[in-house]
């Protein structure tokens, strides 16, 4: 398997990152492959929880001096200038990371594809140009990162890791992994990019294999060999969940909206409110609750006093949380 190499360069002030949401970033990135540079523009005292994060990463920073009425156009450019140069100069790097939705970096996406680079782009769903989401090879709306956020476990990031802690990982792993399966070796590769002190003599086995055989037993994973070879998957068993309904939808869609305010999203895309209800419940559609459509069951939950339906400049539908 042939390892991706990333440059991921943060627009701070256009996506509010906080802490754990770019550590959650970086780790979607690091899955994907190796990150040999990263830099952050905008930076201010405010995001000071970022400050271990960022060095403990080798992140470089492109502090936020405020003069004059240009200084957010004067960042962009110099986030365009850099990515360009690493393009130019850095011939390890294949594959770039722009967190940010703004379209005025499209021509520079347009720019990396033609000299045969991958972009990953990162954005909040309010200030997302669709533009720049189809310009990209892959696109992430931080509500959907923030929405499996909330599904794990929080863990200090200097906690060695127990066998529940590595179960997750590894099913994170195969979720995000292009391939249905991943050999050993691979999986071990991607482990040690996440949490470089990652050892299995530490939870008492002698052999990677011995653990992965292990911690199946604990996961939603299965291990099978081939030719000497070990490969993992992940379990295809049908979960049985439960129905949205009338009685409850209100409750299902209200912890929805209070997941994505806590982690500091007060403005959000319907499409992405409906794409995680979707992954919870997949059977779900407006027209089960009565629905024609799904704006008609955003006012409903507009009455219920859980957020307010509005439009952008663009006629963009938005819903603002409560």
């Amino acid at each position: 398997m042939s390892t991706s190499h990333y440059a991921i360069f943060v627009d701070l002030e256009n996506c509010g990152a906080k802490a754990e949401m770019l550590n959650y970033i970086i780790e979607r990135v690091k899955i994907r492959g190796d990150i040999l540079l990263g830099k952050v523009y905008g930076y201010t005292d405010r995001y000071g929880s970022l400050k271990e994060l960022l060095l403990s990463n080798t992140f470089n920073v492109v502090p936020s001096l405020r003069f004059g009425h240009h200084q957010k156009n004067n960042l962009d450019i110099q986030l365009v200038i850099d990515a360009l140069e690493v393009a130019y100069t850095n011939d390890l790097i294949d594959s770039f990371c722009i967190v940010s939705g703004d379209s005025d970096y499209t021509p520079l996406v347009g720019k990396l594809k033609t000299m045969g680079k991958f972009v990953l782009g990162i954005s909040r769903s309010e200030v997302a140009s669709n533009i720049f989401i189809s310009a990209c090879n892959e696109f992430m709306f931080l509500e959907n990162v923030s929405s499996k956020k909330k599904k794990e476990q929080k863990r200090n990031a200097e906690e060695p890791l127990n066998v529940n802690d590595l179960a997750k990982l590894i099913e994170t792993i195969l979720e995000e992994a292009e391939e249905d399966e991943l050999y050993a070796s691979e999986m071990k590769t991607t482990l040690l990019r996440l949490r470089p002190d990652f050892n299995e003599k530490a939870f008492g086995f002698a052999t990677f294999g011995k653990l992965l055989t292990h911690v199946a037993q604990k996961a939603n994973i299965r291990v099978t060999n081939d030719n000497y070879n070990m490969i993992i998957s992940l379990k295809r068993e049908e979960e049985a969940k439960p129905e949205i309904t009338m009685d409850n939808y209100v409750d299902i869609f209200g912890a929805q909206l209070k997941a994505y305010k806590d982690n500091g999203f007060d403005v959000i895309n319907p499409s992405i409110l409906k794409g995680d209800i979707q992954a919870e419940y997949p059977t779900f559609t407006e027209r089960v609750l009565g629905y024609k459509r799904f704006s008609d069951l955003l006012k409903s939950l507009e009455k219920n006093g859980l957020c307010h339906v509005e439009m952008d400049d663009q006629n963009t539908m938005l819903v603002r949380i409560k």
